[in-house]
């Protein structure tokens, strides 16, 4: 099975045809205003136009509330939705797209109990950990703490970069790498 890759923090035109143009299956976009990749939805608006079918757009919320989130659906159209915060399954699942919920890799974390509480979404994005930051770190965490059964339903994210994520995509086998 081929690893897809995802192209997160777009925030110019030219950006999403580069990623376009070099293969990602899926573009990240930012609605989270402490990111310094945050995009406002007049800036989604013209990216998402520029994407073809079947490269999918993802837009990205940290605790966002439910009327921000309905307005990106409804100006953007974007196609899948990323939970990057403490959202709970049933508030991801009532924004009318399919969605998948980012898991931040504490200590404690057990991922097997994460896949059954957010079973209704798509999938689980595994990302490195670091206190009062939901993501964007840059760090990776132990990959041998994702039980391979996990594996090929997983999104890996966290610190990916050319100089590792050859090796991630070896050793974890994921379905999809975030970077």
């Amino acid at each position: 099975m081929r690893t897809r890759v995802k192209i997160c923090g777009i925030t110019r035109e030219q950006d999403a045809e580069a990623a376009v143009e070099s293969g990602a299956d899926a573009i990240g976009l930012v609605f989270y205003e402490p990111s310094p990749r945050y995009i406002t939805i007049e800036r989604a608006v013209a990216i998402v136009r520029l994407v073809p079918p079947f490269v999918t757009t993802v837009a990205l919320f940290v605790n966002a509330d439910a009327d921000s989130i309905a307005e990106v659906v409804d100006k953007t159209g974007i196609d899948l939705l990323q939970f990057h915060g403490q959202e709970c399954p049933d508030y991801c699942a009532q924004h009318r797209r399919p969605w998948i919920k980012a898991v931040r890799m504490k200590p404690d974390t057990d991922l097997i109990r994460a896949r059954a509480d957010f079973s209704g979404g798509r999938g689980l994005l595994l990302d490195a950990y670091r206190p009062g930051q939901p993501g964007g770190t840059g760090e990776t965490f132990d990959w041998d703490r994702i039980p391979p059964e996990l594996a090929p339903r997983i999104v890996l994210a966290g610190g990916l970069g050319p100089g590792n994520v050859a090796d991630a995509v070896r050793r974890v086998r994921p379905y999809a790498v975030d970077v």
